[in-house]
């Protein structure tokens, strides 16, 4: 690990469009994990004050993160919500199939949900808390759609296809998807 410049104990970083104030707290005492929380709006955040900037930086947009797929899975409703928006989805496009429990996750970082068949559990990505309703919807029909069928064979997909914003919510995720690649920051070389 590189040598971290002498930076301020606590700095106040200003919103942005898509980010709150952040108050970002730089200890000595801790030496690997940080912690946020959303306070008076904005995000206050404790990181090791040893980190490079680079360490920082991704413990910052880490950490901050996670803060606002908490407060947008609590501004949807949480699990609860969830739950009846899936039930109603499956009595309207699914022959009224019921899962065991639907969840928002906040550890899926690669996919957007997943199912269970034989335990009859779903997950769905925190990510998706902040997305336009009718995606989340579509993914709850998806994943709701492995209680029937565990594969993604032609009958799942026309079992899927049975919800009428399926082509606009893939459109949707596939363009987000190609805009995370597109906006991704490069990995600093500390050798340099």
């Amino acid at each position: 690990m590189a040598a971290a410049a002498h930076r301020p104990a606590l700095e106040h970083r200003p919103a942005t469009d898509s980010w709150p104030p952040v108050e970002l707290h730089r200890s000595a005492r801790r030496r690997r994990s940080g912690q946020a929380s959303l306070t008076d709006g904005r995000v206050v955040v404790r990181v090791p004050a040893g980190l490079s900037e680079a360490e920082e930086s991704a413990m910052v947009d880490s950490l901050v993160g996670k803060v606002l797929r908490r407060r947008a899975v609590a501004d949807v409703g949480g699990d609860a919500a969830l739950q009846r928006r899936a039930d109603r989805l499956a009595d309207t496009h699914l022959d009224g199939v019921r899962a065991t429990s639907v969840r928002w996750s906040p550890r899926m970082q690669q996919r957007y949900g997943s199912c269970s068949p034989a335990t009859g559990d779903i997950r769905i990505s925190d990510r998706l808390a902040v997305h336009p309703g009718f995606v989340v919807d579509y993914v709850l029909v998806h994943e709701l759609a492995h209680l029937h069928v565990s594969g993604h064979s032609e009958a799942f997909h026309r079992l899927v296809d049975r919800f009428p914003w399926t082509e606009r919510a893939r459109g949707y995720l596939a363009g987000y998807e190609a805009g995370l690649v597109a906006t991704a920051r490069p990995v600093p070389d500390e050798r340099a």
